[in-house]
């Protein structure tokens, strides 16, 4: 009896462990999306703060009889967080091994190719499952330094509701300082 699984030399792919590693790309894989955890008591935090100040607004409003402002994310919303894409690349690195790792954010299309010579910047991520994410790519083939950007809490929040929440937080830190002195 032969043992036809001797015959096959699968090569395994591997999250690499260095924090730089240089190989060429073998395959952009087809990204995915994946949601940004939002921490409730952070989101809660800044909603408080910036409710003070939209209290404080709307008072104003009222007393010059203004016209109502924009509409309002709902905190549903807000607690789901952005999403980003998710691209899996496979690479071989110089020792020969079929690595794989995962991009965040997006790139300009013609920045990555196959067969491109990379120098990659790794970062681990906090499941141990999943392959390290890419924080930063020399292309030695085409000499472009890439830097992938994903959606964060801050930029998911958006620029109005966060110095809206900053606004707040200094009216209530304003509060109790003078309570304190008085």
């Amino acid at each position: 009896m032969v043992d036809m699984d001797s015959d096959l030399h699968i090569r395994r792919i591997v999250h690499p462990t260095d924090r730089i590693v240089t190989g060429r790309i073998i395959r952009l894989m087809d990204g995915y999306p994946r949601e940004v955890r939002i921490g409730q008591p952070v989101l809660v935090a800044v909603l408080a703060a910036a409710g003070v100040a939209g209290l404080l607004m709307a008072l104003v409003r009222s007393l010059f009889s203004a016209g109502s402002g924009a509409a309002r994310r709902r905190f549903k919303e807000l607690k789901k967080g952005p999403e980003y894409l998710v691209t899996p690349v496979r690479l071989r690195d110089a020792a020969g091994r079929l690595c794989e790792v995962e991009l965040h954010g997006h790139l300009p299309q013609s920045a990555l190719h196959p067969a491109d010579h990379v120098q990659l910047t790794l970062r681990p991520q906090g499941d141990p499952d999943l392959p390290p994410k890419i924080e930063r790519i020399v292309n030695l083939t085409t000499g472009q330094l890439l830097t992938p950007r994903t959606a964060t809490l801050w930029s998911h929040l958006g620029p109005p509701l966060l110095l809206q929440a900053a606004l707040g937080a200094l009216l209530v830190a304003a509060l109790v300082a003078w309570s304190a002195l008085t």
